[in-house]
């Protein structure tokens, strides 16, 4: 299992478009891709479980990826984050 955090930068968090745009890049992926805000987890490859974080600039994340490809995906969604959000 791949962990990472990362600190929601983007002045209006996590809505829609991005929200779209994160599933989508998980869906590339067979690994089991979670994003948690404290008590609060979401499948990434679902978009509403995704929005209903709520997660807003200065929220961390907390990202784990499982399964054959989890190197790449965690990565390939880091970058996403970063470049993003």
């Amino acid at each position: 299992m791949k962990t990472f955090s990362y600190t929601v930068t983007d002045e209006l968090g996590i809505h829609a478009r991005p929200a779209g745009a994160l599933v989508k890049e998980a869906k590339k992926f067979e690994s089991r891709l979670s994003v948690a805000k404290g008590a609060k987890k979401a499948d990434m490859k679902k978009l509403f479980a995704v929005m209903g974080l709520g997660a807003r600039k200065g929220d961390v994340l907390v990202v784990e990826a499982e399964g054959a490809d989890e190197a790449a995906a965690a990565a390939s969604v880091e970058a996403f984050l970063k470049a993003n959000l």
